[in-house]
């Protein structure tokens, strides 16, 4: 029979950060997290800035974890809560 790998584990980390996204004067939206103050992201649109935040985040995550530092707390639980910023525009006549 075969050699067989011994199983090996696999850790899911669940956590999520509140980030800021800003309209910048020349288009697109720059993106900050205060939880990762090295955080600084920019996307043509509130989509591609959201999928740069989330990829961005999870290189810090990564790079504290491989240099042995602390994160910081999630900031709500993320398997409960989700907030989001709804913008809303209003028209009076």
């Amino acid at each position: 029979m075969a050699d067989m790998k011994k199983d090996e584990g696999i850790s899911t980390l669940n956590t999520q950060y509140v980030c800021t996204f800003q309209p910048d004067p020349d288009g697109g939206y720059s993106v900050r997290c205060p939880a990762f103050p090295e955080l600084i992201s920019h996307g043509a649109t509130l989509e591609e800035a959201q999928a740069v935040a989330r990829e961005a985040l999870e290189l810090c995550v990564e790079t504290y974890l491989d240099e042995g530092r602390s994160l910081p707390p999630s900031d709500v639980d993320p398997r409960t809560t989700i907030k989001e910023i709804v913008p809303v525009k209003l028209a009076r006549v």
